[in-house]
């Protein structure tokens, strides 16, 4: 009983949030946000710090100038984790084609969604009575196709790519909504050794059209609740710029390469919760390290997503989220791992997130 009517809470606080979004602007804080956590174990592993050195299946997500470095004829990544103690799955599949020695495409999706949640608007029929028939489940989901094309240019180690983004996000029946959206990255690399990033997410604004489709009887509900009706609307995600920079250091002794990259990501929405923050933009630090062996075993780790707690006194602690990371390449089968979360240190909800990379010549 308390579980149905957590997962009611739940679905009103979804759909109020939009209702909310409208009211103020039709530009909120954290719109689209499910594409913002980040595929690949590699680079949960090391904190999301993977812009300026990402070269895989991932580009396509992380920065599409990247996919120059793939060689293959068809590269394949894929991605399962589950949040809030499994209630939330989050789910990616890419793909990466090399087409000449200058320029590949790719393409991903992803999912992130919530299943069976009971619908107990109508658990109480027009006599006042429960009847537990009367209950209903359904799935509030988020999708998002990528498609990208990366190239590289005159200029020897300098690599650019863009993304085309189709997003589709939906609650049951009751709500559902089509966006589309534009990404762009530029990549470029110095002697091996050093390795420079800049990936805009959201250029043009992506925007989201919603259509709510609540009967007479679920209006009823929402009013005797004291929740207003959602209506029909345009929902904006403003654009985010990350900078990023990676050092590639061979210490010289078995193989063994040592690999730090910071990334910034600069959002344009207005003040949030980081490390860096004003009332036009935030600025949100985070910084990996790989070293690895002979491109067979890695071992990563990273930091991410500082904010500012309020304490029981009132004071503030700075906290932040700490990854680590391993992956193992075997026969071109590339295994990786992550124990990372969506949160920081003060919530001890981590994830095991688990990636496999392979490909076909």
């Amino acid at each position: 009983m308390k579980r149905s009517y957590l997962f009611l809470l739940l679905f009103l606080l979804i759909l109020s949030e939009h209702v909310l979004a409208q009211d103020e602007t039709i530009a909120p804080k954290y719109s689209n946000e499910f594409l913002q956590i980040g595929v690949g174990a590699r680079a949960l592993g090391m904190g999301n710090s993977i812009v300026a050195g990402v070269n895989d299946v991932t580009s396509v997500y992380w920065n599409p100038a990247g996919l120059t470095g793939v060689n293959k004829k068809l590269d394949v990544g894929l991605m399962h984790s589950e949040y809030f103690a499994g209630i939330a799955k989050y789910d990616y599949l890419g793909l990466a084609h090399s087409i000449d020695d200058k320029s590949s495409i790719g393409f991903a999706a992803i999912r992130f969604g919530v299943d069976n949640i009971p619908n107990t608007t109508q658990l109480i029929d027009n006599e006042g009575n429960i009847d537990y028939d009367r209950i209903t489940t359904f799935t509030a989901a988020d999708y998002g196709f990528l498609f990208s094309y990366g190239r590289k240019l005159g200029v020897e180690g300098l690599s650019v790519g863009g993304t085309v983004k189709v997003i589709h996000r939906r609650a049951g029946e009751f709500a559902r909504s089509w966006g589309f959206g534009l990404d762009a990255g530029l990549q470029y690399k110095i002697n091996d050794k050093w390795y420079f990033g800049a990936m805009a997410r959201d250029i043009t604004s992506t925007f989201n059209a919603w259509i709510f489709n609540l009967d007479t009887d679920m209006q009823e509900v929402f009013l005797e609740t004291g929740n207003e009706i959602p209506e029909n609307g345009l929902e904006l995600t403003m654009p985010r710029l990350i900078l990023a920079a990676k050092r590639k250091f061979d210490i010289g002794w078995q193989d063994i390469t040592i690999s730090p990259e910071i990334n910034a990501v600069i959002t344009t929405d207005g003040k949030r919760n980081t490390l860096i923050k004003s009332g036009l933009v935030s600025i949100d630090p985070m910084a990996g390290l790989e070293i690895g062996w002979r491109n067979i075993v890695a071992i990563r780790t990273g930091i991410n997503n500082f904010q500012y707690v309020k304490n029981f006194d009132d004071s503030q602690s700075l906290v932040f989220q700490p990854n680590v990371g391993l992956g193992v390449t075997f026969k071109g089968i590339t295994l990786d791992y992550a124990f990372t979360n969506i949160g920081n240190q003060s919530e001890a909800l981590f994830s095991h997130v688990v990636s496999l990379k392979f490909g076909f010549k």
